[in-house]
């Protein structure tokens, strides 16, 4: 994910509304984002992300029409690969160590957590 850039917070709020609709109008983005925002912000903010190679935009009716161009996923590892290098000198354990330490993780975090370490022992 390092070729691709990393959203900011605005546009991850735009992209967890695409994310969760999979297509959307400006309007509709607008209306799903969590906290009030004009439309023409929004409409500038996604034009953005569309220059930025963040969204696609479906222009063949006169409604653009946009979507995520990552998955979710894809997007998740990018930003946490990014903050790992900045904060926690590439380190995935400190990383994970000092997210356990901030909250009590759930009984289904824990047991993803669990399969995930055992996934990356069993690939060494």
């Amino acid at each position: 994910m390092s070729s691709r850039p990393l959203p900011t917070d605005a546009e991850l709020e735009i992209l967890t509304a695409l994310w969760a609709r999979g297509c959307a109008t400006v309007r509709e983005v607008q209306q799903a984002l969590p906290r009030e925002a004009g439309y023409t912000t929004v409409l500038k903010l996604m034009q953005i992300m569309h220059a930025k190679g963040l969204v696609r935009r479906d222009e063949s009716e006169r409604t653009h029409v946009y979507e995520a161009a990552f998955r979710r996923e894809d997007t998740e590892r990018g930003l946490v690969g990014d903050l790992a290098r900045r904060a926690f000198g590439g380190s995935a354990g400190r990383l994970v160590m000092r997210a356990l330490s901030e909250r009590t993780a759930s009984p289904e975090e824990i047991a993803e957590i669990r399969r995930l370490l055992d996934e990356a022992e069993r690939g060494r």
